[in-house]
């Protein structure tokens, strides 16, 4: 039996490339044998973290349309058609048995092409609400995966499988690493904790929001796991650090997720549909403030996904400045709440979401 040949495509964010890894991973556990290229867009998160977790990668020159008239808009059509005719030519390079798509800007050329020369693909549909392109890519697509109940709206319902989102390994089992994350951050065992999580790019918000509330913070036992993005970090340290009592820990980016999750009573973190899936098996008290720059709102829909099984609480972008934080200290107070929340967005959890979806990769390789 030749080994079988995988291309992955999709990136832009951390919630398209470790779903993609995690993918691969659970592939290569079922066939060692099996190759891997993945393809994403030059500049973006995944020409890093995929040759990190062991993957080659080529990049696309592929870019989004942005919201207003810019120079970058004027170039799309040339950089769509030599992404369309560059995908094409690693196709048949690389021999792809079959192809996967995680969503972002270089799933859509490659999927496409993938169509074009007779190639089975899967479309890996992480988001409540689905863009534009895997709606356009669905007609001829062998398998959609999708995390989310009422998707035969957009997509036609023979070809639809739940299968959940994949995660990251490590985030499978968190349930022995509180003591050592008390450590490893340098907090008090006896404090309640709160994590706030919003990305890189999505963190402004939730930052502005810690800071109208120094005083009510370093009022509280309440000690922070604070992850600010690289944009706002030096910025907060600089300013701000030593307006707040010892146990607001600042960070510009936490690698060691798994043990931030671990200590933490309250996460409060973006509805991004990875970050979601991620919470749903980690079971903690869960508030959401879903960022409104992405496309068709889909992380509020995705929120609503849970607040609709009371499974998290929401606050919206434009009150956060002045709710968010008075919420969550609020809800660190309501034990029972914490409990009903916790117990709610476990349910919800998927954790088998990667070995799934190489199962039905692996069909169709054999097909």
């Amino acid at each position: 039996m030749k080994p079988p040949r995988i291309i992955i495509s999709g990136g832009g964010t951390g919630g398209h490339v470790f779903p993609a890894i995690s993918i691969a991973n659970a592939i290569r556990a079922k066939r060692p044998d099996a190759e891997f290229l993945f393809v994403g867009a030059l500049g973006k998160i995944e020409m890093e973290k995929v040759p990190q977790a062991g993957y080659k990668i080529i990049g696309l020159d592929i870019k989004g349309l942005q919201r207003k008239l810019t120079f970058d808009n004027l170039k799309f059509p040339w950089r769509l058609i030599n992404s369309l005719l560059k995908s094409s030519k690693i196709l048949k390079e690389f021999k792809a048995d079959v192809a996967v798509g995680v969503g972002g800007y270089a799933s859509g050329p490659l999927l496409y092409m993938a169509s074009k020369n007779n190639i089975p693909y899967v479309i890996q549909e992480q988001n409540s609400y689905p863009g534009i392109t895997n709606k356009l890519l669905a007609k001829n697509a062998s398998k959609i995966c999708v995390a989310y109940d009422g998707m035969n709206q957009f997509f036609p319902q023979e070809k639809l499988m739940y299968t959940g989102n994949p995660v990251r390994s490590e985030l499978l089992e968190i349930s022995g690493l509180r003591e050592k994350g008390y450590a490893h951050f340098e907090l008090d065992p006896n404090k309640p904790t709160i994590f706030i999580t919003g990305g890189s790019l999505g963190a402004r918000t939730l930052n502005e929001s810690v800071l109208n509330f120094v005083d009510e913070i370093n009022a509280s036992e309440v000690q922070l796991i604070w992850q600010t993005g690289r944009f706002y970090y030096s910025t907060i340290v600089e300013n701000a650090s030593r307006k707040f009592h010892g146990g607001v820990k600042i960070f510009e980016f936490i690698s060691s997720m798994d043990m931030a999750y671990a200590v933490a009573d309250v996460i409060i973190a973006r509805a991004g549909a990875g970050t979601i899936s991620e919470l749903c098996l980690v079971g903690k008290p869960v508030i959401l403030v879903p960022s409104p720059n992405v496309a068709e709102d889909h992380q509020t829909k995705n929120a609503m996904a849970l607040v609709k099984h009371d499974a998290a609480v929401l606050v919206k972008d434009n009150i956060a400045v002045r709710e968010l934080m008075p919420v969550a200290l609020e809800l660190l107070k309501n034990k029972s709440q914490m409990e009903a929340l916790s117990e709610a967005i476990k349910k919800l959890a998927m954790p088998n979401a990667a070995d799934i979806i190489a199962v039905e990769v692996l069909k169709l390789v054999k097909r």
